[in-house]
């Protein structure tokens, strides 16, 4: 049986270059790691993951829940998973993926949860694992998510800079940290320049704030942006705007939050605050490996500065 020590000897490298190309080759220069990969091909030697997860107590396992319905036709939830995914094989760990409350079914080392709601809270204290939440919460689990007050400060602060006499925002009905948080930001940013605000919430669908916008035409007034919660909404209030044709940038401007997806195929293109999914499913991933690696030890919590797209729903100086 081919052992390390025989690639080492093929590479004509010591077994400790051989075994960190095997567990961290990030940080093997690329020769190197050619030359111990083309040993391994040449000697059919396979590492053998179940034994070092056997050795260290370990599935080499991570469990993703989301635990909100996916949107199969935005590449969000894809984004993310690229990003977990990327941080985990570099530890040779695995991802299953799961969409129900099934956590105690198979064994694994850790859990990263998304999409989780208030009520997810009492059976998300159950789990015996270590648990990383992709998405603000006020409980003091772990978690990785953008800085949602700073994505809104960005967005009103920009529909001020382009002269809207009137910002409004469009929430999202839910009773969560990451929408408290959106309208904070909006919120502070109006109080520090003096200015009255506006809130309007729906649920999360698009045709919900097209309805009103629908509904509240003939008392719209000229100048206007709109500052969303999310893409969808801010999709569903640039298309009612169309429906009337609208002066889109001209007397009405729309911003969304994501930029996943909905900003590029509405029209015109959406302004909006990109969020750094990849990035934060590396975080996620890397925050929960540093939890296992250190038997469960709180690691905090990690914002990511998003970016404020700009496009065609708004006014823009520059363009």
């Amino acid at each position: 049986m081919t052992t390390l020590s025989d690639v080492a000897k093929k590479a004509n490298v010591s077994k400790m270059t051989v075994s960190r190309v095997i567990n961290h080759p990030e940080q093997v220069r690329d020769e190197l790691k050619i030359s111990v990969f083309n040993a391994m091909r040449e000697l059919d030697y396979r590492p053998n993951v179940a034994a070092k997860a056997l050795v260290n107590n370990r599935t080499q396992i991570i469990k993703l829940f989301i635990l909100e319905d996916m949107d199969t036709t935005e590449p969000y939830y894809m984004n993310l998973l690229t990003g977990i995914s990327k941080e985990l094989g570099k530890e040779q760990y695995a991802l299953q993926l799961v969409t129900e409350h099934h956590f105690d079914i198979g064994g694994c080392d850790g859990y990263i949860v998304t999409g989780m709601r208030h009520t997810d809270y009492e059976w998300l204290q159950r789990l015996e694992r270590p648990v990383v939440l992709f998405g603000e919460n006020r409980l003091e689990f772990d978690y990785c998510d953008t800085d949602n007050t700073l994505g809104t400060k960005m967005a009103t602060e920009y529909a001020l800079k382009q002269g809207y006499q009137q910002v409004v925002f469009i929430g999202i009905n839910v009773k969560e940290p990451f929408e408290y948080s959106r309208e904070a930001g909006y919120m502070m940013t109006m109080q520090k320049h003096q200015l009255p605000t506006a809130i309007k919430r729906f649920s999360n669908h698009s045709h919900l704030a097209m309805e009103y916008i629908q509904s509240q035409w003939s008392q719209l007034k000229p100048n206007t942006c709109f500052v969303c919660a999310s893409d969808r909404l801010a999709f569903g209030v640039e298309k009612a705007l169309n429906l009337f044709n609208a002066d889109i940038p001209n007397d009405f401007g729309v911003i969304g939050f994501d930029g996943v997806f909905l900003n590029q195929v509405a029209t015109p293109k959406l302004t909006t605050v990109q969020q750094p999914i990849f990035e934060l499913g590396v975080q996620c991933a890397r925050m929960l490996l540093a939890k296992i690696a250190k038997d469960g030890q709180s690691q905090g919590i990690e914002q990511l500065a998003p970016t404020l797209s700009i496009a065609g729903s708004t006014r823009n100086d520059n363009l």
